[in-house]
């Protein structure tokens, strides 16, 4: 497995409105969509900020801070490489739409990461 980027970063937060604030008026990018507890960020190179708040159920495994979403070809080929070097991963790869998929680990520091391959139209 080869990482090729960061392509995605994602942040569970209390202070939701103050982090969204934060990543959309003060580093200034712009704000693909917004919601009660969840916003995204696109940066320029097309890589995304998520951010989820309290009331986002989905995300509730990302306790050790912001989680970092590696770039990769292929998502299942790179989970299982990961998981033959004994890598544990949380839950099964997600789907959206037919080019994009995403792995959520615990990294050997026990914080969460995650392996992505992105559609860019998306």
């Amino acid at each position: 497995m080869k990482a090729k980027g960061l392509a995605w970063l994602g942040t569970r937060t209390p202070q939701f409105e103050a982090t969204a604030r934060f990543f959309g008026e003060t580093l200034g990018l712009n704000a693909e969509r917004e919601e009660p507890d969840f916003a995204v960020f696109r940066l320029p190179d097309g890589s995304r900020v998520e951010v989820f708040g309290p009331g986002d159920r989905d995300h509730e495994h990302f306790t050790t801070g912001p989680v970092a979403g590696f770039l990769v070809d292929d998502v299942e080929e790179a989970r299982a490489e990961l998981e033959r070097a004994g890598i544990s991963f949380i839950g099964p790869v997600h789907h959206y739409g037919e080019h994009s998929a995403w792995s959520h680990f615990v990294g050997p520091d026990d914080n969460v990461y995650e392996i992505t391959r992105d559609d860019p139209q998306r």
